[in-house]
C-alpha cells in the first residue's frame, strides 16, 4: 500500500441560473470517479465545488422572474442537489460562491494581489446603456464585427472571421439588455498585473501539474505580455462589492474560483481539518481540479497568480477535459438531445451514463460524443450481457445446491491471479484519468470469465448425478471473478456496486481488497443488478427533451422550397392564434449556401439559430447567388417535421415573399437580431 495522501477534489462550478445537463455530467462523473477511487485505495479525499452564483446574467434573470437574486439562487441549487445526489456524485459539500465564507477569502486574495503590487487603477471608456443605467459587460452588447463587417456579433470577438477587439470597436453596437444603441462612459476600474507572475506562473505551467497539450498552448501566451485583468464590474451588478468601493464589484471570474477554497473551509470547520495546513506552498496535500477546455485561461493563469498574492498552495493537478456532443453534434433542443440530468434520470439509470462516460473519457482533452445507439449497445453488451451475466448464471446453483455458501477453495487459482495481476494496471489508469484504458482492461477480463463458465457449463453438470461439488466449484470461481471485476468498477457504477455488495456480502469499498477471495462464505440471493436498455427509453429521453413543438398549420407544408405566392384575402383559411401560435419561427443566419446537383431550383442553406445548425433546401436557385447569401440573417420556421428529400433532410423552412409568378424575396429582420432569436 502507498503512502497515504491528502487530497482536495474540485469540479468546475455550475452557473447557478439553469439546470444540470448532459455537458455538465460528464465533467462532474469524471471527477468523482477519480474520488472515489482515490478513497478506495485509502486515501484522505475531500470533494469540494459550488455554484457560482454571481454576474450580471443572474441579476437579469431573477428580475425577468420576478425574484431576488438570492431566492434564484437557492432554488438552483437545492435543484442541482438533488440531481448529483441521485447521479451518485459522492462530493463532501456543495456551496455557493454568494457565501460569507466566499467572500472573505475573495477579500484576503485581494489584499494579497494589493501587497504584492499587482494592483493598478485606470480610467477606461465603457459602453453604457442609458435605458438601464447600466454599464455594459463585454456579452451583453452586439455589433457588426469591425474586420470582417459580420453583423450581430458579440462585443469582444467575431464568429464568423474569430477576430478579437474592444466592444468600442463594434460597428452600430447595441445593448443586448434593452436594445438601446450604448454611449461611451468613463468609468474607474481595478486591474491584475498578470506580468507581474510572468516567471513564477511558466515554471508552474511546467511543472507537471498541467496535461502537455494545455501546457503547450499556455506556452504560446508567453510569447508576449500578459494583458492586465479587468477585474471590475460596476453597480448595478450581483456579486461582492470590491472593499471601500460600495459601487464596484468584483468580476465573477475573480471569486468563482475561489468557491472552491471556501467550499473545502466548510468542510474543514465541519470536520476540525486545519484549513490553513492543508493551504500552505509547502503542505503535503494535493489540490486538483477538474474543468472544462473551454476555461483554461482562467484556471491556469489568472488563479495560480491569485494563490501565490495570497500566499495559498497552487494546484497540484488541473485536468481539461473536452465537450460533449450528442449523436455527433451539438446539444440541440429541437432535436430532443440537449438532455438535462433530471430527464435522463426519470427514464435511464444514472449508472448506465457513468459507465459510458467512463468507458469515453480518456486523460486528454478529446471531445466526447454520447452516441445514443452505441450508448444502448455498450451497455447492454458489457453491464448486462458480460457483467453481471457471470453473477446471474452462477448464484443460482450456489443456492440450489451448496446453500447459498461459497466452496472452499477455487478451482482454477491461476486464473483468479490473472485477475489480480491486472490490478497495477488498471489502478493506474484510474490514477492519470485514462477510465477508457482501465473499461477495456476489465472489460476483457469479462470476456475471459465467461469463457471460462462456457467452457464449464455448470448447467449441463447440474444435470448429471454426483457432480454438484463441480458445479459450486465453478460457480464459486465465476463469483470471484464477478466480484473483482466489481471492485474495480465501484468507483463508476457505484449504485450497482452497492446492490452487488449485498448481493456478496461484502464491502466493495477498499479497491485494494482482492489479494483473497472469498471462500467458504456465504451470499445473498441474486437480484438484477441492472436491465438491458430498452428503444423505448432512449426515446423517452429525446421526447421529453425536444422543445415542445407541435403540428405546425396545414397551410404550412413545404420544408424546401418557398412559400407560395401571397394569397388574397378571399382565398386565405382563417386560423385561430392558438393555432398560429404553435409556429415556431426563429432568426437564422445562413453560414453556408450552395447549389444542388441535380435539382434546377433548390439552393443548399446550412443555418445557425444559435443552438445548432439546421439543414435547408430552399427553392430559390436563380434568383440568389448563393456566396451573397452567406452570412445573412434570415426567418425560418424551426418546428416543421424534418423531410427526406432525395437530396438529403430538409429540417425546416425559410420563409420568402412573392408576387404572383415574380421573384421570391427572402425575409430579413432589422440589424440587431440575433441567430435563434424567436421571431413574435
Amino acid at each position: 500500500m502507498t503512502t497515504k495522501r491528502r487530497i482536495l477534489v474540485t469540479a468546475a462550478l455550475p452557473y447557478a441560473n439553469g439546470p444540470i445537463h448532459l455537458g455538465h455530467m460528464l465533467e462532474y462523473i469524471q471527477t468523482d470517479i477519480w474520488a472515489r477511487f482515490q478513497r478506495a485505495r485509502g486515501h484522505e479525499v475531500w470533494f469540494a465545488w459550488a455554484d457560482d452564483a454571481h454576474g450580471t446574467p443572474i441579476m437579469l434573470h431573477a428580475e425577468k422572474q420576478g425574484k431576488t437574486p438570492e431566492q434564484l439562487i437557492a432554488a438552483m441549487h437545492a435543484e442541482h442537489l438533488r440531481d448529483f445526489d441521485d447521479f451518485g456524485l459522492s462530493y463532501d459539500n456543495f456551496s455557493s460562491t454568494h457565501s460569507e465564507t466566499n467572500r472573505g477569502l475573495v477579500e484576503r486574495i485581494w489584499q494579497g494581489l494589493k501587497d504584492n503590487g499587482a494592483v493598478s487603477s485606470r480610467a477606461i471608456e465603457q459602453f453604457f446603456d442609458p435605458d438601464r443605467g447600466m454599464f455594459l459587460p463585454d456579452r451583453f452588447i452586439r455589433g457588426n464585427c469591425p474586420k470582417c463587417g459580420a453583423e450581430d456579433q458579440y462585443g469582444d470577438s467575431c464568429e464568423v472571421c474569430g477576430a478579437t477587439y474592444d466592444p468600442t470597436e463594434l460597428v452600430e453596437p447595441r445593448s443586448v439588455v434593452s436594445g438601446a444603441r450604448p454611449v461611451m462612459k468613463s468609468t474607474e476600474h481595478f486591474f491584475v498585473t498578470l506580468e507581474h507572475f510572468r516567471n513564477s506562473l511558466k515554471d508552474w505551467v511546467r511543472s507537471g501539474a498541467l496535461q502537455d497539450e494545455v501546457a503547450n498552448k499556455l506556452e504560446e501566451w508567453f510569447g508576449e505580455r500578459l494583458r492586465d485583468w479587468d477585474v471590475t464590474r460596476d453597480a448595478p451588478y450581483f456579486g461582492f462589492a470590491i472593499p471601500g468601493h460600495p459601487d464596484k464589484f468584483f468580476y465573477v471570474w475573480l471569486d468563482a474560483p475561489v468557491g472552491y477554497l471556501a467550499s473545502f473551509a466548510e468542510i474543514c470547520q465541519r470536520e476540525g481539518l486545519d484549513f490553513e495546513d492543508w493551504m500552505r506552498p509547502d503542505s503535503p496535500t494535493e489540490m486538483h481540479h477538474f474543468i472544462g477546455k473551454d476555461i483554461i485561461y482562467f484556471h491556469c493563469l489568472f488563479w495560480p497568480a491569485m494563490l501565490e498574492a495570497a500566499g495559498i498552495r497552487r494546484p497540484t493537478g488541473v485536468y481539461a477535459h473536452g465537450f460533449l456532443t450528442v449523436n455527433g453534434a451539438k446539444m440541440s433542443k429541437s432535436r430532443g438531445t440537449f438532455i438535462k440530468a433530471r430527464t435522463w434520470l426519470d427514464h435511464l439509470h444514472a449508472d448506465y451514463l457513468r459507465y459510458y462516460f467512463a468507458a469515453k473519457l480518456g486523460s486528454g482533452l478529446a471531445d466526447i460524443d454520447l452516441n445514443l445507439e452505441d450508448f444502448r449497445a455498450r451497455v447492454n453488451a458489457d453491464l448486462v450481457g458480460k457483467l453481471i451475466n457471470i453473477a446471474s448464471r452462477s448464484a443460482g446453483f450456489i443456492h440450489k445446491l451448496g446453500g447459498g455458501k461459497l466452496t472452499a477453495e477455487l478451482p482454477d487459482p491461476a486464473l483468479y491471479q490473472r485477475f489480480v495481476d491486472a490490478h497495477d494496471a488498471i489502478a493506474a489508469d484510474f490514477e492519470q484519468r485514462n477510465f477508457q484504458g482501465a473499461i477495456r482492461r476489465i472489460m476483457a477480463l469479462a470476456d475471459e470469465a465467461n469463457r471460462y463458465i462456457d467452457e464449464h457449463k455448470p448447467w449441463v453438470l447440474a444435470k448429471e448425478a454426483g457432480r454438484e461439488a463441480e458445479v459450486l466449484a465453478v460457480c464459486t470461481q465465476g463469483i470471484n471473478l464477478f466480484r473483482v471485476m466489481m471492485n474495480w468498477l465501484a468507483p463508476v457504477i457505484p449504485h450497482t456496486a452497492a446492490a452487488a455488495a449485498e448481493f456478496l456480502n461484502a464491502s466493495l469499498d477498499d479497491f485494494d481488497a482482492i489479494d483473497q477471495p472469498l471462500l467458504d462464505h456465504a451470499i445473498a440471493r441474486f437480484k438484477p443488478l441492472l436491465k438491458r436498455v430498452e428503444p423505448e427509453q432512449i426515446e423517452r429521453v429525446l421526447t421529453s427533451s425536444r422543445e415542445s413543438l407541435e403540428a405546425t398549420p396545414a397551410a404550412i407544408t413545404e420544408t424546401s422550397a418557398a412559400p407560395p405566392a401571397a394569397a388574397t384575402a378571399e382565398d386565405t383559411a382563417m386560423i385561430e392564434f392558438p393555432e398560429f401560435a404553435k409556429v415556431d419561427l426563429r432568426v437564422a443566419r445562413i453560414v453556408k449556401a450552395e447549389n444542388v446537383e441535380g435539382a434546377d431550383k433548390l439552393l443548399r442553406l446550412e443555418l445557425d439559430i444559435g443552438s445548432e445548425t439546421r439543414q435547408v433546401f430552399a427553392g430559390i436557385r436563380g434568383h440568389y447567388d448563393p456566396v451573397e447569401l452567406e452570412g445573412r440573417l434570415t426567418v425560418m420556421v424551426a418546428n416543421l417535421k424534418p423531410r427526406k428529400m432525395r437530396f438529403g433532410l430538409s429540417e425546416g423552412m425559410v420563409l420568402a415573399a412573392s408576387e404572383e409568378g415574380g421573384k421570391p424575396y427572402l425575409l430579413s429582420p432589422d440589424s440587431g437580431a440575433t441567430p435563434g432569436m424567436k421571431v413574435k
